[in-house]
């Protein structure tokens, strides 16, 4: 029986949390976790406490100060995102997944070719986690998937399946479950695998025991920070939105502001450039799903190509992809603002 609790202004469905009898070897529930996760298409498991109290004060500043732009939802869920046990009455961990998402076939090149693209006015530059299948859809399914074999072992168990469509602080959580570490760029980082990933999680009442938080290894290095086009990382881990053009690009509404304009080049959706100079990234590991292969030519597409689309078009090429969300009309303006600097 689920339980419908209301949240601000969503309502979060989730599993009664189980009172009775828990399994015995937590510790081996947690290796057949870990296998069972790689089975389906995550590259690395952790398991955490879910006290995140020291990020969400992080949070409230942010907030505070007004860097969260247009981000309303942000400022409304603070509190759950500051207590997943509102999500989840009774979370005592979260089991955080990785999974990664350079397309499949991409060459050792990569980046030195994205800065390529990016230096050729005429070309429509798509952020690489958006060329292929809405990695939502894909990582909420794997992960109901996994949570259901680990009811199957298990017994009934309180969980709840979320990714960053959920208010969760998924780059604390999975710093906490050893997945790695906060980069200055304030996007996870790994020594085997750059940022190149997606995240996810399973928050649950099992006790599993927990995993050990990765150690910062940014050292000196400021490359993300230096080449930001507008400036937006303001300081080491420090990120005003408001100047992101990931921000402007996908989750700005109205028009661009004037000033930042010619920052923006010929990128029509997201940004990757703290990504593409990040010498971690020589690491990133290529996807082992399809679903993140790139569709319609996104990843060789002109400006004048994808701004020929009517609605329909938008609609039919961009079924399934995270890049629907922003509507037909944004995506006219994102790449207007590209024609304007070509």
């Amino acid at each position: 029986m689920a339980s419908v609790i209301p949240a601000d202004s969503i309502a979060c469905v989730v599993p009664q949390p189980y009172a009775g009898d828990r399994p015995r070897d937590l510790g081996g529930l947690a290796s057949r976790i870990r296998q069972w996760g790689e089975q389906l298409g995550f590259t690395r498991i952790g398991i955490a406490d879910v006290d995140v109290a020291s990020a969400a004060e992080r949070l409230d500043a942010w907030l505070a100060d007004g860097r969260h732009g247009d981000m309303d939802y942000l400022r409304r869920h603070a509190g759950l995102r500051a207590d997943p046990a509102r999500l989840l009455p009774g979370a005592l961990r979260v089991i955080a997944a990785r999974m990664d998402y350079l397309p499949r076939g991409t060459t050792g090149d990569w980046a030195p070719r994205e800065f390529d693209r990016i230096a050729k006015p005429d070309e429509a530059v798509v952020s690489i986690y958006a060329r292929g299948r809405d990695y939502h859809k894909t990582l909420r399914e794997r992960l109901q998937k996994l949570a259901s074999r680990i009811e199957a072992e298990a017994g009934r168990i309180g969980y709840r399946v979320a990714t960053d469509s959920a208010p969760v602080l998924e780059v604390e959580l999975a710093r906490k479950a050893g997945l790695g570490w906060r980069g200055k760029h304030t996007l996870l980082l790994s020594q085997d695998a750059g940022s190149m990933f997606f995240l996810g999680e399973i928050l649950t009442d099992l006790p599993l025991p927990i995993d050990a938080p990765t150690s910062d290894h940014c050292g000196t290095c400021s490359r993300c920070i230096d080449i930001c086009p507008t400036q937006a990382i303001t300081a080491p881990y420090q990120l005003d939105a408001r100047r992101c053009i990931s921000y402007l690009t996908i989750e700005h509404h109205g028009s661009i502001p004037i000033e930042l304009r010619p920052l923006i080049g010929n990128r029509v959706y997201g940004c990757d450039d703290c990504q593409l100079v990040c010498p971690w990234n020589k690491f990133a590991r290529t996807a082992e799903l399809q679903d993140f292969d790139v569709r319609n030519g996104l990843d060789c597409a002109t400006l004048i190509e994808l701004f020929a689309w009517d609605e329909a078009q938008f609609n039919e090429r961009h079924a399934g992809s995270a890049i629907c969300r922003i509507g037909h009309e944004r995506w006219l303006r994102n790449i207007a603002v590209a024609l304007g600097n070509a």
